[in-house]
């Protein structure tokens, strides 16, 4: 079984910038807003990996070495849409969304985006 770190993402337990997918944080106040933040990353294509999707194509299933680079690109991602929160005072992003292109035929473009804010626990 693999380790759910090469397939997986999101934020661990311990993370000083809350990240969610949602409009407002239950529990919680959005004392200020920040503006939009991003973090982005362009992966190129590995001439092994897209060979072997190739031939993985002709049986079907998945591929996974195209897998864990997605996965590392979109945790890149998100780390530097945190970095830039912090670096703006943020404490939350909200809305946070993750957008995937092709970047001129050579590679993966991976981009977090979100709102920054500043959030606090509600009394």
């Amino acid at each position: 079984m693999a380790n759910i770190d090469e397939y997986g993402g999101g934020q661990r337990p311990d993370a000083d910038v809350l990240v969610v997918t949602t409009n407002d944080v239950p529990g919680h106040r959005v004392e200020r807003i920040i503006g939009e933040v991003f973090g982005l990353t362009v992966r190129s294509r590995h001439v092994g990996s897209q060979i072997g999707a190739g031939l993985k194509s002709l049986v079907g299933g998945e591929l996974k070495g195209l897998t864990k680079t997605l996965v590392e690109s979109r945790n890149q991602a998100m780390e530097r849409l945190v970095e830039q929160t912090r670096a703006r005072g943020g404490n939350a992003v909200l809305m946070m969304r993750f957008d995937v292109s092709e970047a001129a035929d050579v590679g993966t473009e991976v981009c977090a985006y979100g709102t920054a804010a500043v959030v606090s626990p509600a009394v």
